[in-house]
């Protein structure tokens, strides 16, 4: 199967607090639409790693998605070396994404921007004929390198070149949130602790943040992207005739 695009993350989750509203949309388009996670978050004050597998197989079922896999890095020990660019540059070469979506550049978590630099460096490489990489069957894969990098934006903001339009499937990405029923909106946190992300009030920021860029843009929830390439590139004005922002 070969995906229109591929999101990249460190832990479970991530993908639906930062871009979850707009892998719905993408999907409800007609993408192909995939996510890989890194590890399984079981270094997570709350919750098991069985869970949260669980949890991420029913945000993904929420959102539509194509793809889930999981390639069982230690999470907070995310290195990167070859053997881990290895595993990323062969769902990269096997799913041959036009799209992918990376982690912020640098963030609260350090799993994040080392993720990030992870995922840059095996989109990168991925393209390389003398990595060698083979698919399940034992066949070598052929190098291929997506045509376009976009990073999401996680607890740290930084200054979008596009938002995206989400008003659409905001309430998709909630519902796809609260799948991971150990982490957030956790009201009654019970015999585990509280943490930063389980408080409802870190919940109704995510809100606030989707708010705040759909005003941007004139529309009622936006998620904001950083395109990693360089100029974005155009052929056509297309999309500014698609829309009529609310300014």
């Amino acid at each position: 199967m070969q995906l229109d695009i591929l999101a990249l993350a460190a832990h479970p989750d991530d993908t639906e607090l930062c871009c979850g509203g707009t892998l719905a949309a993408l999907a409800n388009q007609g993408k192909k639409v995939g996510v890989v996670d890194f590890t399984k978050g079981e270094m997570g004050t709350r919750g098991t790693p069985e869970q949260r597998m669980r949890e991420a197989s029913a945000a993904a079922d929420i959102i539509g998605l194509e793809v889930r896999e999981n390639l069982e890095m230690a999470d907070t020990k995310i290195q990167n070396n070859r053997e881990n660019q290895k595993k990323i540059i062969q769902k990269i070469r096997q799913y041959r994404p036009h799209i992918c979506l990376v982690g912020a550049p640098e963030d609260r978590h350090p799993d994040h921007g080392n993720g990030t630099q992870l995922a840059l460096d095996a989109i990168y490489y991925s393209g390389l004929t003398k990595i060698e990489t083979r698919d399940a069957k034992g066949s070598r894969q052929e190098r291929w390198r997506p045509s376009h990098t976009l990073h999401y934006m996680q607890d740290r903001p930084f200054e979008p070149d596009i938002v995206f339009d989400i008003s659409d499937t905001f309430e998709t990405k909630k519902k796809a949130i609260l799948a991971f029923e150990t982490q957030f909106n956790v009201a009654d946190p019970k015999d585990e602790p509280k943490t930063y992300i389980s408080d409802t009030e870190f919940f109704e920021g995510i809100a606030a943040r989707a708010r705040h860029y759909g005003h941007l843009i004139g529309t009622k929830y936006g998620e904001p992207f950083k395109y990693q390439n360089g100029p974005l590139p155009m052929r056509s004005l297309k999309t500014l005739f698609e829309t009529s922002p609310m300014r």
